[in-house]
């Protein structure tokens, strides 16, 4: 396999290496002439635009991890050449442009992925197949947090303080999709939101309220201004740059039983469901491995001609569903996505 990582920033450098651990990057691509000293070091070739890497007619495949922004120009280039990309999340920064690549790489049946990449970590995959077996009988209520505290220096970035850049569309993202993945669609959203601790223009708390298409109400708590354990951040042990607590981010409750994520708690009632009667968990084991690993290698297999896990349209669907809560948040109206 060839591939070639379009943007060497923290998470593209993260993506060039694992490909060159398993032999398989051949290029990576980014303006900044520094980046050639990097490139030499993995032992492949360095190109400052993704028109001359493409040029070049060698690829099996291409990953796109620039800023949001140009995400969609990058990997349109993949597809008009016929390239199987897997695009960084979130797929776009806006919804609108996000669609139209998804039609685009659909009619040229190139494959399109995007890298929410906790779906691939065994954690959620498990958690996904308990809800699927039946094993919560029907899903009722969800609930689920991103809590915890960003220092002061975090937003020395004047970007980071202005629209856009809050926990809804930074962090939130990555629990949206892992819900849709685990529980089902969300069909309507309602959300407030507050910037009272910091001033700054963008959101530091929120509270969501998720209606999902199975007829499950769910209700998610972010914020970035508190101390707090409960964030898949902290719980799934997934980023060594976090540390690790023991503690959950989402539980799943279900007519027969519930299910606390990341941890992996089921509980059910052994005999008779009621509240009188004793309650007890079991704790599901899974293999740890690192997603981002298991995303590559799953890539590299839909290079070959294998199904997509993460397809442009979930990308796509996660990014609306951000969109909404936003939305939501401003309009203090509920907002049916569809």
């Amino acid at each position: 396999m060839s591939l070639a990582v379009i943007g060497a920033g923290l998470i593209g450098r993260k993506h060039a290496q694992l490909a060159a651990d398993i032999g398989v990057l051949s290029a990576i691509v980014d303006p900044n002439p520094e980046t050639r000293s990097f490139a030499q070091a993995l032992g492949c070739a360095y190109f400052e635009t993704p028109e001359a890497c493409l040029d070049t007619g060698t690829l099996e495949g291409a990953i796109v991890a620039t800023p949001n922004h140009l995400h969609i120009a990058h990997a349109r280039l993949c597809v008009q050449n016929k390239l199987p990309v897997l695009i960084e999340k979130p797929i776009s920064d806006v919804s609108a442009t996000a669609a139209s690549l998804v039609t685009e790489a659909t009619k040229a049946s190139v494959p399109l992925l995007v890298a929410h990449h906790r779906r691939h970590n065994p954690i959620s995959q498990r958690a996904a197949q308990c809800v699927a077996d039946g094993d919560l009988g029907d899903i009722r209520a969800v609930s689920g947090h991103f809590m915890l505290f960003k220092p002061d220096d975090y937003f020395d970035q004047n970007w980071r303080r202005n629209s856009g850049a809050g926990p809804i569309f930074i962090n939130l993202i990555h629990d949206v999709d892992l819900l849709r993945f685990i529980v089902g669609e969300i069909r309507a959203v309602q959300a407030v939101q507050s910037s009272t601790a910091r001033g700054y223009a963008v959101e530091e708390t929120a509270s969501i309220i998720l209606e999902f298409e199975n007829g499950a109400l769910g209700t998610f708590m972010v914020s970035d201004a508190v101390c707090a354990p409960w964030s898949w951040e902290f719980t799934a042990g997934e980023n060594p740059a976090y540390p690790l607590v023991d503690a959950d981010a989402y539980r799943i409750s279900g007519s027969h039983g519930s299910l606390s994520v990341p941890d992996l708690r089921l509980w059910k009632h052994p005999q008779k469901r009621s509240w009188w009667e004793p309650i007890a968990s079991t704790k599901l084991h899974v293999d740890p491995k690192d997603p981002l690993a298991a995303q590559l290698q799953h890539f590299l297999d839909v290079c070959q001609g294998a199904q997509p896990l993460v397809r442009g349209i979930d990308g796509l669907r996660s990014l609306e569903v951000v969109e909404a809560i936003k939305k939501a948040a401003l309009t203090k109206l509920r907002v049916q996505l569809f």
